[in-house]
């Protein structure tokens, strides 16, 4: 399940799925500095920028 806004913050690990790597699925790691998506939920996931610079769409929150 994609989680919804009210459970990502700045600092969380998260998986994110780039862009680019849409059609493969790939996952991406890393924490959360900013929250892009201003809407409580998105069928796809928020989008969010890694501490990295990637942007991408949190598809999970990583223990």
């Amino acid at each position: 399940m994609i989680p919804p806004r009210n459970l990502i913050k700045s600092g969380v690990n998260v998986a994110i799925i780039l862009k680019a790597d849409q059609r493969s699925g790939r996952l991406t790691y890393g924490v959360v500095r900013d929250i892009l998506t201003s809407s409580p939920v998105h069928p796809h996931g928020i989008k969010v920028r890694l501490t990295s610079g990637d942007v991408g769409r949190v598809q999970e929150i990583v223990d």
